[in-house]
């Protein structure tokens, strides 16, 4: 496993990003006082929230196994997602209640020029930092990096739905265009809120891992079955966070020596660890003559 220190780094840049942009983006609101602006600024409270929640969690999951939790705390990546997805719904609440007041009466928007450079340079820190956690969430096969840096990266559209109704209200006069976008800019991070949610609710259900990586383990076994004839079935997977678990029978000649068959099956764990990364591998080891061997060929075994 990914030592927790090395990814911590990215959850302490997230906080700094989200303190630089809360301040720059209140800063815009009170020079503008547009409602969307301010709805910027909200959803930037949450992504600090959020920044803390990633640090925590990912603490939490770098904890090593115990007798109380011999798998590890791997899946506590996956609450995180699904509180972060309920801190962006709860942001777009606040912004509706902002926005429909200002839609009903509208007031115009001061200094737009200024409020609107503002904003862009927090989107561009956000910008960056979003695109830094994505890339190193797929690296170290993170979800919980991989969900903070989305989530900026959504505040960064966000963002410039904003710019761009703050810069229609300053071109046509028409002041409810910007109450407008901010209940645009709401029901968009809903929808980004409930995907978090529905994918954190997905990883806490034990999926399979990806594709390619059971596609790496059967080539290892095709390989493997032609060269000592022997067989694999029961080929099981799951993953939690950044780590996998991956299980499977390996079917043996009766005539072979217990110790030989152990140290077939070693060489094929070292394998697979090479090719998936963090992966957890447990063999089951059977005589390929006996009938009994098939008994629990299929997933089901219970």
């Amino acid at each position: 496993m990914k030592n927790s220190s090395g990814l911590e780094r990215f959850a302490w840049l997230s906080i700094a990003a989200a303190i630089a942009t809360i301040g720059l983006k209140t800063l815009a609101w009170w020079l503008t006082g547009s409602v969307g602006l301010l709805s910027d600024a909200l959803e930037s409270v949450v992504n600090l929230v959020a920044a803390l929640l990633v640090l925590w969690i990912l603490r939490l999951a770098a904890a090593p196994p115990d007798h109380q939790y011999p798998y590890g705390l791997s899946k506590a990546e996956y609450f995180s997602a699904g509180i972060e997805g309920g801190l962006i719904v709860l942001a777009a609440g606040g912004i509706l209640y902002a926005a429909i007041p200002r839609l009903v009466a509208p007031e115009p928007l001061e200094a737009p020029f200024f409020g609107l450079a503002i904003s862009v340079v927090a989107s561009l820190i956000n910008l960056g930092v979003g695109a830094v956690l994505i890339r190193e969430g797929r690296r170290h096969h993170s979800i919980t990096l991989e969900a903070d840096g989305r989530h900026l990266m959504t505040d960064v559209w966000t963002s410039a739905g904003v710019i761009v109704g703050v810069a229609l209200v300053y071109a046509t006069g028409w002041q409810r265009l910007d109450p407008l976008v901010a209940l645009g800019v709401a029901l968009h991070i809903v929808w980004t809120g409930i995907g978090l949610v529905r994918r954190s609710v997905a990883g806490l259900l034990d999926a399979a891992i990806g594709h390619d990586d059971q596609a790496e383990v059967n080539k290892i076994f095709h390989e493997y079955a032609r060269r000592y004839a022997v067989h694999f079935h029961a080929f099981r997977t799951r993953q939690a966070g950044a780590r996998r678990f991956i299980s499977f029978h390996l079917l043996v000649p009766d005539e072979w020596s217990v110790a030989r068959a152990h140290q077939l099956s070693e060489e094929i764990e070292e394998r697979i660890r090479s090719l998936v990364p963090n992966a957890g591998v447990f063999v089951h080891i059977e005589p390929i003559s006996d009938p009994a061997s098939y008994d629990d060929e299929g997933l089901d075994r219970m």
